[in-house]
């Protein structure tokens, strides 16, 4: 059975977590291909909200959950969301392949610095340490999983990169790393004598999975448009959230990939600096956040909202071919006397249907809007018709203009507030 991919298809935010959970359901593995503890997702199941940085949602199903090679892992905090498992008594079926690379100590101060030194111009990282790893990993510098989870070589890794952070860390940003060279080794081995349990070849048997038939779902982080090479460079993050990226992320082939599905919020949202046609400032945005709870899961900053936005969903289309669309939190929509969508762009006389590739056309771009008709829901809905004739219309439009079939709508965090539509 081919692979299912879920896509934030805009900003990261969309709801991903939910959507995951909901379809694992009918899924044998559940796969992370990229990212790190920078971006999270919460599941709701009943009156336990579990919030996760690292693990695959289908964590929550008992599923046996995979971390590829293309994430960057701090252990520190993949221990406490396995602590936080074990304390609600689930099972925890993990494999993590020995090719994805470790987040340190001196990563986290190389964030920071380097986000101060930008001054003005931050990119609004969230410090995690997630891009100063990834830039290890393609200087040649980097510790991978392997490494941690064998002492002696740990031991001779920490003591080759440590003294060259300390100095770039002191001598260049004026930052001091606390702790010595063998406090960081006696903390991670520590912590890889935990992990050895949970290595495996995530590449080898992810493809025995697909190739035996098995259902297996494959789960990033982030939105399209935070991509490092598609996204609104340089506000993006250090990894590749796009479908393509699942290839590279786990150690696959694309055509093992059929059913890619894009996660659509039915607005727009995101965390941390860069442009942003749509964006609300006013009391309706705030309106708009505060009913959205849109906070984010890992730092709890007030994401920024805006109107849905379709020439950024017509590019998103593009970069990730969607099969289908799920569109997430329409109840937040609930109440909104008049409601706009983003049709095109216009700058220096052209019209733009499709998201420029120009920052600066992007940042100073007029944005067409289209208005509806605001609904109220009753939550009471189960199906595509019990929804009010205004909702439908929006759901209609956004099908319309995407091409591809809205195959599930979401009017809330848990499992059953979801309708799926024929």
């Amino acid at each position: 059975m081919p692979g299912t991919v879920i896509i934030g298809s805009q900003w990261g935010d969309e709801g991903k977590g939910k959507v995951t959970d909901f379809y694992g359901e009918t899924a044998d593995l559940v796969v992370r291909y990229q990212g790190g503890n920078n971006a999270g997702h919460t599941v709701v199941v009943g009156d336990r909200k579990m919030k996760f940085h690292l693990l695959p949602s289908g964590i929550m199903r008992a599923k046996h959950v995979f971390i590829g090679a293309g994430v960057v892992i701090d252990p520190r905090v993949l221990k406490k969301e396995l602590e936080n498992l074990e304390k609600i008594g689930k099972e925890v079926h993990l494999t993590i392949d020995p090719r994805a690379h470790i987040i340190f100590p001196w990563h986290n101060l190389e964030d920071g610095a380097q986000e101060n030194e930008h001054g003005g111009e931050k990119i609004g990282t969230t410090g995690r340490g997630i891009g100063p790893a990834y830039a290890d990993k393609c200087y040649r510098t980097g510790i991978r999983f392997e490494d941690l989870i064998n002492e002696k070589r740990l031991k001779q890794k920490v003591e080759k990169v440590y003294p060259f952070k300390k100095k770039l860390l002191e001598k260049t940003f004026g930052v001091k790393i606390k702790e010595t060279a063998d406090e960081i080794f006696n903390q991670y081995n520590e912590l890889g004598k935990e992990f050895l349990q949970y290595v495996g070849d995530v590449s080898l048997e992810v493809n025995e999975a697909l190739d035996s038939g098995k259902n297996v779902m494959f789960e990033g982080a982030q939105g399209t448009f935070l991509d490092n090479d598609f996204g609104t460079y340089p506000y993006v993050t250090s990894s590749h959230p796009i479908s393509g990226g699942v290839a590279t992320g786990v150690g696959m082939a694309i055509n093992k990939i059929s059913r890619i599905i894009g996660i659509v919020k039915a607005y727009t949202t995101r965390v941390g600096e860069g442009p942003f046609p749509t964006e609300l400032t006013g009391r309706v945005g705030d309106d708009l956040r505060e009913k959205g709870q849109e906070y984010g899961t890992t730092t709890g900053r007030p994401r920024r909202v805006g109107w849905l936005d379709i020439p950024l969903l017509r590019t998103s289309m593009r970069l990730n071919g969607f099969t289908e669309i799920a569109l997430t939190k329409l109840d937040v929509l609930s109440g909104f006397e008049k409601l706009k969508v983003a049709i095109s762009y216009s700058h220096s006389g052209k019209t733009f249907d499709y998201f420029p590739y120009s920052m600066r056309s992007v940042e100073k771009a007029q944005v067409q809007y289209r208005e509806f008709e605001g609904f109220t829901l009753s939550g009471k809905e189960k199906k595509f018709k019990d929804l009010p004739k205004s909702a439908q219309n929006y759901i209609k439009f956004i099908e319309e203009k995407m091409g591809v079939p809205i195959k599930l709508v979401s009017l809330g965090p848990e499992r059953s507030q979801t309708i799926l539509v024929d």
